[in-house]
């Protein structure tokens, strides 16, 4: 490429990230660090009414843990600042007063009331109301297009409300390229002239969108499919300009689990999964769940979000974040809306606990685990080892390995009538004694000691192994047996098989 990538992540600060923001944000972060450009982080702040506070540093706090830092914007690398709307305010009515001076753009001072007086006489009609090439010179519409020079000037002095609005062309095809959708036409009579410029002094986002991208030199629009109906817009907005556009790619919806509709987060508060990187309490007081408190690991969930749009033409299904920048490419992205499977950002998560080191996995159990405050973090890694493949979450761990920490004080009562059978206790008994004289008390040495006895007296391996197992977990579950012999100790391990058989 030519010219150095620069992509921007603008979210509006009016609540919690969605994760459909954060795909959005991952795809720009790899577009851009794949061809060695810039990611640039740009707060679209101008709906001041719908701004809510701390939604700023959630959005960038949530960046940081999925591992995509900005590379410019708010506080960080400000060449191009500053980096909030809100902020650039008096850069914008310099140009809406270009596009009237270019004939590009008008006053219309119409009231609300005028407006849906409009909008019910043309329903009256069968008709639906559009502001553009057809009304806005008929008189009926109050706009600079129909009052005179001095007429203007006149109400704007007198402060009467007005908006600045785009002046479509009339009967003319508009080409558009997508590097997600190809090329498309459309007919500029169907598009209506949108507000740009606001009388309170602010700009629409189409306006200010276009502006900061052209001043920040953006080359490339990475975004939802939402602001494809706005494409056309833009794209004469930069011909107004005499501005060259960026390349647009629109990425594909993410869609309810069932395929019908856009993701919400009714639907994980529904079906039991979070639509946020993070845990968001609201102003009032509601939470809302997060992927990283809910147990996911960051990489995971970059991992499953890559995918929703995205496939790397391979079977291969577990990326790093170094991969997917690697391989990463807007011609693979789909134009259908990706459908969202919690079974299978389940999977990735449990894809992703198995590379995690068991240590680091043990001391998070460890924190969030009451009854392991006193145990070696070195012991706590060791039984991770043995039970993390059966495991999402770290959260899954101590229904997994209780039994590595605490003896049972009970035995479940369907595992009891299976395991338990006539002769169990002289059975049990006998273990006893083999596992008091194995003096290399190692798992390759109780695995020979007791499965050779089994053998030798043709005795049916679920009669010991059965019992066994119940006596050091309380239940048919667990990882191998002689693992956990070894981990607990011998003392341990007599010590829980003799209550077995007292309670027989």
């Amino acid at each position: 490429m030519s010219k150095k990538v620069r992509v921007r992540f603008a979210p509006s600060p009016t609540g919690p990230l969605h994760i459909g923001g954060v795909r959005t944000a991952l795809f720009n972060y790899l577009f851009a660090k794949k061809y060695g450009g810039d990611f640039v982080l740009r707060i679209e702040d101008t709906d001041q009414n719908r701004y809510v506070e701390g939604a700023e540093d959630y959005i960038i706090k949530s960046l940081d843990w999925c591992g995509m830092p900005f590379d410019e914007g708010p506080g960080k690398n400000e060449k191009f600042g500053p980096y909030r709307q809100s902020e650039r305010k008096h850069l914008y009515k310099q140009y809406a007063d270009d596009l009237i001076a270019s004939g590009n753009a008008y006053y219309a001072f119409d009231t609300a009331e005028q407006l849906d007086a409009e909008r019910k006489g043309h329903e009256a009609e069968g008709k639906t109301f559009i502001y553009n090439w057809h009304n806005r010179e008929k008189g009926r519409l109050v706009n600079s297009l129909v009052l005179t020079e001095a007429e203007t000037k006149a109400k704007i002095e007198a402060g009467d409300d007005y908006v600045i609005r785009f002046k479509s062309p009339q009967d003319e095809t508009l080409q558009l390229t997508d590097i997600i959708r190809g090329n498309m036409k459309i007919d500029t009579n169907v598009l209506d002239d949108k507000v740009l410029f606001k009388s309170d002094g602010m700009p629409t986002y189409h306006l200010a969108n276009i502006v900061d991208d052209h001043l920040m030199e953006i080359t490339h629009v990475i975004r939802g499919e939402e602001w494809l109906p706005s494409l056309a817009l833009h794209q004469l907005l930069y011909n107004a300009f005499g501005w060259d556009a960026p390349e647009f790619a629109h990425l594909p919806l993410i869609l309810k689990p069932t395929g019908k509709g856009k993701l919400s987060k009714r639907d994980g508060d529904k079906m039991g999964f979070p639509v946020f990187p993070l845990e968001y309490t609201a102003t009032d007081g509601t939470v809302s769940r997060g992927y990283k408190e809910d147990g996911y690991f960051p990489e995971a969930v970059i991992n499953f979000l890559a995918f929703l749009g995205w496939n790397p033409g391979t079977e291969q299904e577990i990326f790093s974040l170094e991969q997917l920048v690697a391989d990463f490419d807007l011609a693979r992205v789909n134009k259908a809306g990706a459908r969202f499977d919690p079974d299978k950002t389940k999977w990735f998560n449990h894809q992703y606990m198995q590379q995690q080191l068991d240590l680091d996995l043990a001391k998070t159990f460890k924190a969030r685990q009451p009854e392991l405050a006193d145990i070696d973090v070195n012991y706590i890694a060791l039984t991770v080892g043995l039970i993390k493949e059966r495991a999402t979450f770290v959260s899954d761990f101590w229904d997994l390995s209780h039994f590595f920490f605490t003896a049972p004080t009970a035995y479940d009562e369907k595992a009891s009538k299976k395991a338990l059978k006539e002769g169990t206790a002289d059975i049990m008994t006998k273990v006893i004694e083999l596992v008091n004289v194995t003096e290399d008390f190692t798992v390759e040495n109780l695995q020979t000691n007791i499965k050779g006895w089994i053998t030798d007296n043709d005795i049916g391996f679920g009669k010991v192994m059965m019992p066994l197992r119940l006596a050091l977990v309380g239940a048919l579950q667990g990882p191998d047996v002689f693992d956990i012999m070894y981990l607990i100790g011998k003392a341990e391990t007599v010590k829980r098989i003799e209550a077995l058989v007292k309670s027989i």
